[in-house]
């Protein structure tokens, strides 16, 4: 049906993985795995639109941002069509790729984050921000989702690991309220207040004998906690233990900021306000969350994705 995208397949030289975002073999076991949800029935009056044309033309949407118009030029697929295509697909790849994020259930599993950060900061589990995702003015809703950016936003609030995953992601709040407003509303610190989030009990660091408890790093828009860990307010001379402190939580904490900047980067959706009813912005949100630790576990797509050497180590 679209010459153009069958043309892009055979080609070599890098031409399918910038245009997807992810190498050929990744695309047809995501193919593989959502085709029989997306694909449809032929009928005497029409031919379906393919499954792999479905997803090409999803995923070209997520990586550009473009709008229906634009796609519909490339693809030859009208824009009504396009409209009912992209929700339905982010939808299918969300059920199927919904394993590629997940809190932590027990102390080992902790543990085993801990141990990325241990280098730079022991007893860290996992770095914590938000990111406005941008939209357009949602009808009848006054100032509700004006932020201080003097945009309209939701907000994404993530928990990121020091392999530049996300285990927790909750998205849809308000973008008139802040960082730590979100947060303290979400279910991370609903589980953390209640003691279900299953932290290895504190203990000592090597050499001392005070217990110190295991915590997730944050910036100052947050709330102290016991397991919450936050920059000391205020500015601090040079050398002082304040300083040195807050440059190691800082030198931990901007993972999480450069997982929002991969993010942003190759899904270009997130570049300019989304044009689409509100109600469907967490669902793409969450596709390109499930689709980005989904490239960065990929064996093929990993480079392609996050190259090794422009990561943090």
């Amino acid at each position: 049906m679209n010459t153009f995208f069958m043309e892009l397949t055979s080609e070599d030289g890098g031409e399918f993985s910038n245009f997807c975002r992810m190498s050929s073999s990744d695309f047809e076991l995501l193919l593989q795995k959502i085709g029989p949800m997306i694909e449809k029935q032929q009928t005497r009056l029409r031919m379906p639109i393919p499954a792999k044309i479905r997803l090409a033309l999803t995923l070209r949407y997520l990586a550009t941002g473009d709008s229906y118009k634009s796609l519909h030029y490339l693809f030859k697929v009208s824009t009504p069509a396009i409209s009912q295509i992209i929700p339905e697909v982010c939808q299918a790849i969300n059920s199927v790729l919904k394993d590629q994020i997940k809190l932590p259930q027990s102390p080992a599993e902790w543990l085993s984050i801990e141990a990325g950060f241990r280098r730079k900061f022991p007893r860290c589990v996992g770095a914590i921000d938000g990111k406005h995702i941008v939209i357009k003015c949602p009808p009848h809703s006054g100032s509700q989702y004006y932020n201080y950016k003097h945009t309209y936003s939701i907000i994404l609030m993530a928990l990121v690991d020091s392999e530049y995953r996300f285990i927790f992601a909750d998205i849809g709040g308000q973008g008139r309220i802040s960082d730590g407003g979100i947060f303290q509303t979400c279910l991370l610190m609903q589980k953390i207040n209640t003691g279900t989030i299953n932290l290895p009990p504190d203990a000592p660091l090597p050499g001392r004998e005070i217990d110190v408890p295991y915590v997730f790093l944050c910036d100052g828009a947050f709330a102290i906690h016991k397991h919450i860990m936050k920059p000391f307010p205020g500015d601090h001379h040079f050398n002082t233990m304040e300083r040195t402190f807050n440059n190691k939580l800082s030198s931990s904490r901007i993972i999480v900021e450069n997982v929002f900047g991969i993010l942003t980067t190759v899904f270009r959706i997130f570049k300019k306000p989304i044009e689409i009813d509100r109600e469907n912005v967490p669902t793409i949100t969450m596709t390109c969350i499930l689709l980005h630790n989904f490239l960065i576990n990929s064996r093929t797509s990993s480079n392609i994705y996050a190259p090794k050497e422009l990561l943090i180590p």
